[in-house]
């Protein structure tokens, strides 16, 4: 009876640590960019958005990439630490940053490969970059790990910077409608006008036989649409087999 008491007092505790237990570190600031108080915060961000999503939010920073391709430099890590906050090799979104080369790198493995596809990352990544080029690395890092949650949030397919979904476009929606509302009610309260274009129009002795209009010409102009040379990346698949989403750019 004993046993079974303590079994129960302490299965929460248990279970909560296991949801915990394959990833420890989520912040990998090899390029020092960060203050031993910054790198504690984004570890304790990271740690609790990651939860919430069962993804792990992980910041990898580097000064050279010996000799990889970022690209497969990523890859080579998810492969060989196998991170994951539900498993090895499980749910992962990953900020990768090469200060040599001003790299730029986002990817999306599992669940975060869904939710986090090229789209979706490409949009975080434009938002973080000032944050990039101005030095002001605690606040992308910690940008990356609370846009990659808010965006796990909406289900594939979806846009999360679609306005329907901003609050303060929603209000604008309510007030216009409430403003609508009010105006039909004033309107039907103050009675109908009856007067019309033609109330005071005599057509037996107006001059006005009839009316048209007469197309001349039409002008088509052309322009050239700006390419944005700095967007590139895309998903792909590791040496270890391990499909994702991805995106890349230079800062």
């Amino acid at each position: 009876m004993l046993l079974s008491i303590i079994f129960v007092l302490f299965l929460p505790r248990i279970t909560a640590q296991a949801e915990s237990l394959n990833q420890k570190q989520f912040v990998y600031d090899d390029a020092k960019l960060l203050t031993k108080e910054e790198k504690a915060e984004l570890e304790a961000l990271s740690s609790k958005l990651s939860k919430e999503r069962n993804t792990a939010f992980l910041i990898i920073t580097v000064n050279g990439t010996e000799g990889k391709n970022f690209v497969q430099y990523v890859e080579d890590f998810y492969d060989e630490k196998a991170p994951g906050y539900d498993k090895p090799h499980g749910n992962t979104a990953i900020l990768f940053l090469d200060m040599k080369n001003r790299d730029v790198h986002l990817e999306g493995y599992k669940k975060a490969e869904d939710y986090l596809g090229n789209n979706r990352l490409d949009s975080i990544r434009k938002k973080i970059t000032p944050f990039l080029s101005s030095g002001d690395y605690f606040k992308a890092f910690s940008s990356f790990i609370t846009l990659s949650h808010e965006y796990m949030g909406y289900r594939p397919g979806i846009s999360p910077d679609n306005l329907v979904f901003k609050w303060w476009f929603q209000l604008i929606v309510a007030i216009g409608l409430a403003g609508v509302i009010v105006g039909l009610m004033a309107y039907r309260t103050g009675g109908r006008v009856t007067v019309n274009s033609h109330t005071y129009l005599n057509s037996n002795q107006s001059r006005i036989i009839n009316k048209s209009d007469r197309f001349v010409r039409q002008t088509v102009t052309k322009q050239k649409k700006p390419s944005n040379n700095n967007n590139s990346g895309g998903g792909g698949i590791s040496r270890g087999g391990h499909s994702h989403s991805g995106s890349s750019g230079k800062f």
